[in-house]
């Protein structure tokens, strides 16, 4: 996902001499589906050809070590170079130019057009397209649905009552702002947290966190610059440092905690002086726990903040983890045990698999997981770790109806508001609505919108 602006760039300038062939070497299960990749070529609108190389062939043939790694194959065939990791476009940049003048000299280049034909998706109009995340202010009976792929947020009632749009459906070129509601705003929005009459909103797409003002109807960019941070850093001054996948956000006493999937790692930002640091995770990608500045973290994607708990879900040790707030604060494991290991079971604490978990929120005692690759909404009993499934059947579908029938598709995002449940059913494009009295789940139909 973080390659993919890159690529977009270096196949626009380079078009008629550059051909980009993506190849996915899945690691979870769920991945390794040509339907959820093809889902996944539309939602990240890829425009090259992709392989589905499910059973590794390529990934060994190459000699790959890591995700992602580009490899450089000349107009001869002959593999000429190989890069690991991220990189910045303009290192790229100048070595194509290197090479296109090398081979251009050799008159080996041909400037003819391939003729790939894109896959057709055809997108029907609806009201939510890939919705991220949701919060609930239970006090205010409103909803923040992040409508990650129309480039917004949405302000609702509990019953789905649109009161206000906030963004035009346009991603935008950076800017601090403010913006009005009616302007570009967001480019990917996702996890969003209520301040009173503020909002904030953590932008994965332009990597920046967002206040949104709901009496005034202004955006302001609080934190980041719109650039994508290769490196980690030790923070500073809030807008003068690049941030890295912010996917969530919690509030304490003035200080949001964000869920900083691209470094792994946990990030605050200090409302009353501006500014962001670290707060837990080396930045290494593993899962290790200790003190908040020694334990490692891996792609935490969901953040709720109870009392002094900071709980998170680290998508890619398929985990749920607590941070404990104050001096000497530790990081705790609850569920999850290795990089590469994930399932579907119940049970307690470590014993429980989970896969590739994105979302978290706090009830009564309980955590509720939406353990996304599974289609499947857990508990998580704070008393006993004990994980049990509430809704999902582990199949992906849409159907509402009874708990136990019911189906989801790699939903992301949670929030409770009383009896209910609210979430973000991502790749069902809808937010569905799980009631504890009557044991259902409904979808949410958002009117006035």
């Amino acid at each position: 996902m973080h390659i993919l602006p890159q690529l977009r760039k270096l196949e626009e300038k380079y078009r008629e001499t550059l051909v980009v062939i993506g190849v996915h070497s899945a690691k979870f299960s769920t991945e390794k589906s040509t339907a959820n990749i093809a889902e996944a070529v539309s939602r990240y609108n890829i425009g090259h050809p992709v392989v589905n190389d499910a059973e590794f062939a390529i990934w060994q043939q190459y000699g790959v070590r890591a995700w992602p790694t580009l490899m450089f194959i000349d107009p001869q065939g002959k593999v000429i170079g190989r890069h690991e990791g991220e990189f910045a476009f303009g290192d790229l940049d100048r070595v194509f130019q290197e090479m296109i003048a090398e081979f251009e000299a050799a008159g080996l280049l041909n400037r003819e057009l391939l003729p790939f034909q894109q896959r057709a998706f055809t997108e029907a109009a609806r009201p939510l397209a890939y919705p991220g995340k949701i919060e609930a202010d239970a006090v205010n009976e409103r909803l923040a649905i992040s409508d990650s792929n129309h480039h917004r947020v949405l302000i609702t009632s509990l019953d789905g009552q649109v009161n206000q749009v906030i963004g035009n459906g346009e991603a935008p070129e950076f800017s601090p702002g403010p913006r009005g509601f009616d302007a570009p705003v967001f480019d990917n929005p996702q996890g969003t947290v209520f301040v009173g009459e503020s909002l904030y909103v953590a932008d994965a797409g332009d990597h920046t966190i967002k206040r949104v003002d709901l009496t005034q109807r202004t955006v302001t960019t609080i934190a980041g610059t719109g650039q994508q941070s290769l490196f980690r850093h030790d923070g500073g001054p809030a807008l003068t440092k690049p941030l890295n996948s912010p996917y969530d956000l919690g509030h304490s006493n003035g200080v949001l905690y964000i869920a900083m999937a691209g470094f792994h790692q946990l990030w605050d930002l200090n409302l009353g002086d501006a500014s962001v640091a670290q707060f837990a995770g080396t930045g290494g990608e593993d899962i290790k726990d200790g003190t908040r500045l020694e334990a490692l973290l891996a792609q935490p994607y969901g953040l709720a903040v109870q009392g002094n708990n900071v709980f998170f879900v680290d998508s890619e040790t398929s985990s749920v983890r607590v941070a404990k707030l104050g001096q000497g604060g530790r990081v705790v494991t609850l569920v999850g045990t290795g990089l590469f290991d994930f399932g579907d079971s119940e049970g307690i604490g470590k014993e429980a698999k989970l896969q590739h978990v994105q979302g978290v929120a706090v009830g009564i005692d309980e955590l509720f997981i939406a353990d996304t690759y599974n289609h499947r909404i857990k508990r998580l009993s704070l008393a006993t770790l004990r994980v049990t499934n509430i809704a999902g059947t582990g199949k992906r579908g849409s159907a509402d109806g009874t708990l136990a029938k019911a189906t989801f598709n790699e939903p992301a995002g949670l929030a409770v508001a009383g009896t209910r449940i609210y979430v973000a059913d991502t790749n069902n494009h809808a937010i569905r609505v799980i009631d504890a009295q009557d044991d259902s789940v409904t979808t949410l139909e958002l009117t006035g919108l």
